[in-house]
């Protein structure tokens, strides 16, 4: 089984699989039911997947009269993903299991200027402190999922180019391969977030389902009917780099204006310096949160003026993409509290229609800092379910 599903090779396999990862514990009658496949249809899928480990008999359902029928739900020891969240500052790397629960982890730092051979040789490590630890099999490893900053070919598995680290033509598909021997996926971080709380996060049934990361960078993704949307060139979801404001701050795109320069971390940050004499020459981000939690205005004012910025992004990707749930993620999200009422009371109010104003959901994410590593990691389960 090591580096895909060779098993999963049938529509109505996949589509047994699924029913009962969604809606497990679950009866054989009702996945018939369900599905429109008939009952020894069923009952022969069904027994293949419990056979390869990837389905398990529970208690007994209830029964209105007769024999209880007997429950169906994902074995969630049978297989295993490595996901990979290779950051600004780290590289964390986790064994997680088909509901998103991290079994094992390791963590290396990055430094800050580095070369595409050491920081492959960084993952490289990170990964295999994994597979030396003998709580899991490497049998039951089916790929690796890697999640990074910036634009990339997810086909050949090359990050072209991150503005974060400067790195160029990264090989992480083949490098990973090669050294590893299973399957290797590689995806742009903040697309990861959106499969990872798509997947994890309880929005599975959200047909339009989109995700923005708010961090050091900009960034977002869109799961259509369970899949993300790249693009021809691999660049949907670069929210970050859409232009809210015209002849604004030079943005690392090389444009003016963009989201990223007035909502990032980092653009957090100048403006409060720019408005506030006191501010420390050191204050950082997570700095001026706590200000604002210790109630100084000043630095409540900054996060309220992000909120609204970040609202304006919202408002053109809500009426161009048609979302029907919002998942706000990374670093800043951290400060919700201060971003998130003047930031849905713009959208309320200017968003194109009634039906957009009181319908999209917008939230903030349920997996915090887990929310990129178990995206890469849903990288290869959403391949194959």
């Amino acid at each position: 089984m090591r580096g895909s599903f060779q098993l999963m090779k049938s529509v109505n396999k996949k589509a047994v699989l699924n029913k009962i990862r969604l809606h497990g514990p679950i009866s054989r009658a009702n996945i018939a039911k369900e599905t429109g496949l008939t009952p020894p249809t069923v009952t022969n899928i069904v027994k293949e997947l419990i056979e390869e480990f990837f389905v398990k008999e529970s208690h007994l359902g209830e029964s209105s009269g007769g024999r209880k029928p007997t429950l169906l739900h994902l074995n969630e020891d049978g297989y295993y993903v490595i996901g990979v969240d290779a950051g600004s500052n780290t590289i964390e790397a986790a064994v997680c299991n088909i509901y998103g629960h991290a079994l094992l982890r390791s963590e290396n730092k990055i430094p800050k200027t580095i070369d595409s051979e050491p920081f492959l040789n960084i993952m490289i490590q990170t990964i295999r402190t994994l597979l030396e630890d003998e709580t899991v099999q490497p049998d039951k490893i089916i790929g690796i999922g890697v999640a990074m900053h910036g634009v990339m070919n997810i086909e050949e598995g090359i990050s072209y180019y991150s503005s974060n680290s400067g790195l160029k033509n990264v090989p992480v598909k083949s490098e990973l391969e090669k050294e590893f021997g299973y399957e290797v996926k590689l995806e742009n971080n903040s697309r990861a977030l959106a499969l990872g709380e798509f997947w994890f996060g309880g929005f599975e049934h959200v047909n339009r389902f989109c995700a923005i990361n708010v961090g050091r960078g900009v960034g977002s993704g869109l799961v259509v009917n369970g899949k993300l949307i790249h693009g021809p060139q691999y660049v949907a979801g670069e929210i970050g780099h859409t232009v809210i404001s015209v002849g604004g701050d030079l943005c690392t795109c090389g444009n003016r204006g963009c989201l990223e320069t007035f909502v990032s971390g980092g653009s957090i940050v100048k403006r409060a310096k720019e408005q506030i004499n006191h501010a420390p020459n050191s204050l950082t981000a997570e700095d001026v949160y706590h200000y604002a939690v210790e109630g100084n205005e000043d630095y409540i004012r900054v996060l309220e003026e992000t909120g609204y910025y970040l609202s304006i992004g919202l408002l053109n990707l809500i009426n161009t993409e048609n979302p029907d749930t919002i998942v706000l993620g990374g670093g800043v999200m951290r400060s919700a509290e201060f971003l998130m009422p003047i930031l849905l009371k713009n959208i309320r109010e200017k968003a194109l229609t009634h039906k957009l104003r009181d319908e999209v959901n917008i939230l903030v994410g349920k997996l915090d800092d887990d929310a990129t590593l178990l995206g890469a990691a849903a990288l290869l389960f959403n391949e194959y379910f």
